[in-house]
């Protein structure tokens, strides 16, 4: 079911997809001007109303964040800032990811293998919709390289999480430790890095 409410004078979708196996109710802006619910098969358009008022302070900022990220089709993110295409002669976007990722990533791998103690067998590169990075049982790396879409420390974050994977294979408190050790901010950059995405 679709229907429309209006958040601070615009008109919004709001998309009501009801399933049996729901057990709680997900609320999500996927777009500036479209809201999912996803909720159980009694829920019904009042309750969806409801719900719509009581998180309207909640959609509205959630709309503000999604329009400052918004990038015109003429543009791209480029470590955190946002730049022109035609300044770079870009022509395929995911290919000059891929190419300037090796620049900035491999110094950050050396500086940070060398301080932790803590070396790749292998580093790979490739786009991926959830992962940032990751560290498979023979302690080779791997990078999203739509990380350069982010400031620089972002990824060096994720340079030093991933090392630290290479002696603990999971998120115990060692693990945050070690990354602590060699991150002091980490939380903090965690919490910027999910306001960017």
């Amino acid at each position: 079911m679709i229907f429309e409410i209006e958040v601070a004078n615009k008109r919004i979708a709001v998309q009501l997809e009801n399933k049996k196996h729901i057990r709680h109710c997900y609320l999500r802006v996927l777009k500036e001007d479209l809201i999912q619910i996803r909720a159980n098969k009694y829920f019904d358009i009042y309750d969806a109303h409801e719900l719509l008022n009581r998180k309207k302070d909640w959609i509205e900022k959630s709309i503000r964040q999604l329009e400052k990220k918004r990038i015109n089709d003429d543009e791209f993110l480029y470590l955190g800032q946002v730049e022109k295409l035609v300044d770079y002669k870009i022509k395929d976007i995911d290919k000059f990811y891929k190419k300037e990722i090796e620049k900035h990533i491999y110094p950050l791998i050396e500086k940070h293998s060398k301080n932790m103690n803590l070396f790749p067998t292998s580093i790979r590169f490739r786009k991926n919709k959830r992962t940032w990075g990751s560290c498979n049982y023979k302690n080779g790396l791997n990078f999203n390289y739509l990380l350069m879409k982010y400031p620089i420390h972002i990824m060096e974050y994720i340079v030093i999480h991933e090392l630290a994977h290479i002696k603990h294979k999971n998120h115990s408190k060692k693990f945050w430790d070690l990354v602590e050790k060699y991150c002091p901010n980490y939380k903090f950059i965690e919490k910027e890095f999910k306001t960017l995405l």
